[in-house]
């Protein structure tokens, strides 16, 4: 089974820094985009970051020039440096794939989007 496992998350004050972590496991045979959304409470899930197979990336508006997103191709993971972090940066941020591999009922490759657990931060003095 394809599963995604964030890691980063936690409490830090306004314009401090954290970074997020997200590994893909399972039968992969490649991984065509990777990126980050968030969900802060009451409002809906936007996208952060993004980065495609081939290197290019595209960000929210709210955080360019403040967030990075990067991948590591062989180790099947992605990354969310977030610097200058605003209160309104506080949200559940999850990791997205979209992916070649084989599924939890399927026994063939097949392209699959799939979703980590979501890691919470807090942006809070």
């Amino acid at each position: 089974q394809v599963q995604l496992v964030e890691s980063g998350g936690g409490l830090v004050q306004p314009g401090g820094s954290l970074r997020l972590s997200c590994a893909a496991s399972g039968i992969i045979r490649s991984i065509e985009a990777m990126g980050w959304y968030r969900q802060a409470p009451g409002k809906e899930r936007e996208l952060v970051a993004r980065i495609i197979s081939g290197g290019s990336t595209n960000y929210a508006d709210s955080v360019k020039g403040r967030f990075t997103i990067s991948r590591d191709n062989a180790k099947n993971m992605v990354y969310l440096q977030m610097n200058s972090l605003r209160p309104e940066d506080t949200a559940v941020y999850y990791c997205n794939a979209y992916l070649l591999g084989i599924g939890s009922v399927g026994t063939q490759y097949s392209y699959l989007e799939v979703w980590g657990q979501g890691t919470l931060v807090t942006v809070s003095s």
